[in-house]
């Protein structure tokens, strides 16, 4: 009865296509059912492969153990095909598997003895991470990892670690053979049989194969516990979630966790060059490549990432080559990003983006990790603005790498010890309240810049450095902008002003607070950021100006409240005494 039913739901869509319909998941569903909310499926890739444009996949509350690869995505903002949590229920979508017979060896370590068949195809403990700009460390590492009761244990670098006492961090060892996969692991003073262990078996949660699979909407979510790669600009990027050369994507409100490398991939398509192009030359060539594939506005990026909780990704929390532009990246809250250590590279940050054309960047919470926004090649008409950044480790709160403007840095609150290290020309930044240092470094590396709010190359240059614009901003601590000296020429700075005490943050049961402790400098004279202010940038000569090329007025905030009187800083009205909520707003 239940194939009748599919087949009735599926001649109804094929006769009336319009009016969409929804297919409903639930664990105690059956693989053969009609997706109805009677009669729901079991699995999501089930109705992965039912759901056409127009259609929507409701997944009921339980913890699901696959890998989502859509088969199609949708045909514009108006028929997507949207993936989404019932309203209300939680959802949990793993990448991981349970590991069960534990066997003590001594002291706080345990081993088990995996079938290989866990793995199919895929064993994330014989795949070494690897791959151009990636920095090993003198060892190896795997993409799979152990959990315990949700939270990871530590790579090892060799067995006889394992055999030791737990530290601070507990440890894994795993050895591959023909059939069966043993693990060596560290419980402290925990029996693992009587507590939920998982290890990775899966690359991704959900990220398509091919790519193509535009306009699609993935909402409401936990996703977690996947064997990522390492992801360069110069190679097909998979994350837990991706979008793999698509466009039009929503992902949206959902908590996206436990990604050996990367959480959330908007990246280029894979080629025979993957892995095989770690230079500047040969990144130039990437561009070159994804230009004949199509890479522009029409077919490319235009995506939205918002309201999600990311954390534990020990590359990057968002990353993006070539393939996120247009994109917005708005209200997120990343933390714990590239926190461990264990190995280095080129691409650590918790957003971090190659070509981000004519993006936005606004409203996010960045804190607790390596390194907050690294905007690297191309950042040309992207805006930073309203983001708190804070903590964030031996990186900076904002690394600029060779691009040559426009860009727009505003109304954010910088408060690691490390502000922004500008390797870039052709910035503007206004309004900010930044209080770490600033650290500038020309670049002799030849880069793209590109025609009007457009993919298409202009042309290509070193970076001499300077060129910025620096109006209106609250320099507390040890931001100084003494290092732009030696660039006096060619920069225009107007109405910054030394705040004279450093704010606190300090965390409570319901956000983020900012202590303010003194009172606003009186500054007479300071004037409207706006386009003409800002004029032309030296390199690429193009304007300050919006992604629609209407011109910049900054007159709103931090709160997106409107500036009764222009102010140094962020906010739109002088802040009182005491403490003052800055996340969640």
């Amino acid at each position: 009865m239940n194939r009748i039913l599919r087949y009735i739901t599926v001649l109804m869509f094929c006769l009336c296509p319009a009016q969409g319909r929804s297919f409903h998941i639930s664990p105690e569903g059956a693989d053969d059912a009609a997706g109805t909310k009677a009669a729901p499926l079991r699995t999501i890739q089930a109705a992965a492969e039912l759901a056409q444009p127009g259609d929507e996949v409701v997944v009921h509350a339980g913890v699901y153990r696959e890998r989502i690869d859509p088969p199609r995505g949708g045909l514009g903002d108006d028929r997507r095909v949207t993936y989404r949590s019932a309203p209300g229920e939680r959802v949990v979508i793993k990448g991981s598997e349970v590991v069960s017979g534990w066997k003590r060896l001594q002291g706080d370590t345990w081993s088990a003895d995996v079938p290989n068949t866990l793995f199919a195809d895929f064993n994330p403990f014989a795949d070494l991470i690897r791959g151009d700009w990636f920095r090993p460390w003198g060892r190896k590492h795997h993409t799979g990892a152990v959990y315990l009761n949700g939270h990871w244990l530590t790579e090892a670098a060799k067995q006889d670690e394992v055999l030791e006492p737990a530290g601070k961090s507990a440890l894994w060892f795993a050895e591959v053979g023909e059939d069966i996969t043993t693990i060596w692991a560290q419980f402290k003073g925990v029996d693992p049989n009587r507590h939920l262990v998982e290890v990775n078996v899966r690359q991704a949660v959900f990220y398509p194969s091919k790519p193509g699979m535009n306009y699609i909407t993935v909402k409401g979510f936990v996703l977690e516990q996947a064997a990522t790669p390492w992801a360069p600009p110069t190679a097909e990027q998979i994350g837990l979630i991706g979008t793999h050369w698509s466009k039009g994507w929503r992902i949206e409100d959902n908590t996206i966790r436990y990604a050996t490398c990367v959480g959330v991939t908007l990246g280029k398509y894979g080629d025979e060059w993957d892995n095989r192009a770690g230079t500047a030359e040969g990144y130039n060539g990437t561009i070159r490549r994804a230009l004949e594939r199509g890479w522009s506005k029409q077919n490319i990026g235009s995506h939205w990432v918002s309201g999600n909780h990311i954390s534990h990704c020990e590359q990057a929390g968002i990353v993006g080559s070539l393939g996120a532009v247009f994109s917005t990246i708005r209200g997120n809250h990343l933390h714990d990003i590239h926190v461990r250590k264990l190995f280095g590279g080129a691409e650590m940050a918790a957003i971090k983006f190659h070509a981000p054309i004519d993006m936005l960047i606004e409203g996010n919470c960045i804190h607790g990790n390596n390194r907050g926004i690294w905007l690297d090649w191309m950042a040309q008409g992207v805006r930073v603005t309203r983001n708190l950044l804070f903590d964030n480790g031996d990186g900076f709160d904002l690394f600029m790498e060779v691009n040559h403007g426009p860009y727009l840095v505003d109304h954010n609150l910088f408060l690691s010890d490390r502000f922004l290290w500008d390797m870039s020309t052709g910035g503007a930044f206004a309004h900010n309240l930044a209080v770490g240092d600033i650290q500038v470094q020309p670049q002799e590396r030849r880069t793209p810049y590109h025609e009007p709010h457009s993919t298409a190359l202009a042309g290509l240059s070193d970076v001499p450095g300077g060129d910025n614009r620096w109006f209106n901003n609250l320099l507390a601590g040890k931001c100084s902008l003494d290092v732009y000296r030696k660039f006096s020429g060619t920069m225009v700075i107007g109405g910054n002003v030394d705040l004279g005490f450093v704010p606190q943050l300090v965390r409570k049961d319901d956000g983020f607070f900012l202590v303010w402790d003194g009172g606003l400098p009186a500054v007479d004279g300071l004037r409207p950021v706006t386009s003409e202010r800002m004029g032309s940038t030296r390199i690429s000569k193009l304007p300050y100006e919006q992604p629609d090329a209407s011109p910049y007025l900054l007159d709103e905030g931090y709160f997106r409240k409107q500036h009764k009187e222009v102010l140094p800083g962020p906010f739109a009205a002088p802040p009182k005494r005491g403490s003052l909520r800055v996340w969640p707003r």
